[in-house]
């Protein structure tokens, strides 16, 4: 994981797999604006990208997933985000992160997984 200075507004990071990618690596935002990070894979038969905030005490809250072209935000988050796109090799799912304010500030990143329901 890269990690880049903070300062306030959203900031986010770049795996440093070569099969995930996430653009961009370092985004910032002014509160109010909204924030686009896409993320996409070269593994054959996945089909989820996951999406992740770490939090100032370095705890992982999980913000939902794409599972192909379905997105499904976890419930319960007062994040007012989407999930557009597929997460199927050589495609892109895009988190959007809207209205931004200074709890928006955090890492955030993405993984790639495989729905094993569709494989049996």
């Amino acid at each position: 994981m890269q990690y880049s200075n903070v300062r306030p507004g959203l900031f986010c990071c770049s795996s440093l797999s070569d099969k995930v990618k996430q653009k961009p690596t370092n985004m910032y935002k002014n509160p109010g604006e909204a924030a686009k990070i896409s993320c996409s894979h070269s593994i054959d038969n996945y089909n989820i990208i996951l999406w992740y905030k770490q939090l100032e005490n370095r705890q992982l809250q999980f913000l939902g997933y794409m599972l192909a072209g379905s997105p499904v935000p976890e419930k319960g988050l007062d994040v007012d985000m989407e999930m557009e796109g597929s997460a199927d090799k050589g495609e892109t799912c895009t988190l959007t992160i809207n209205s931004l304010s200074v709890s928006s500030s955090a890492v955030y990143f993405c993984a790639a997984s495989y729905h094993s329901a569709t494989y049996h």
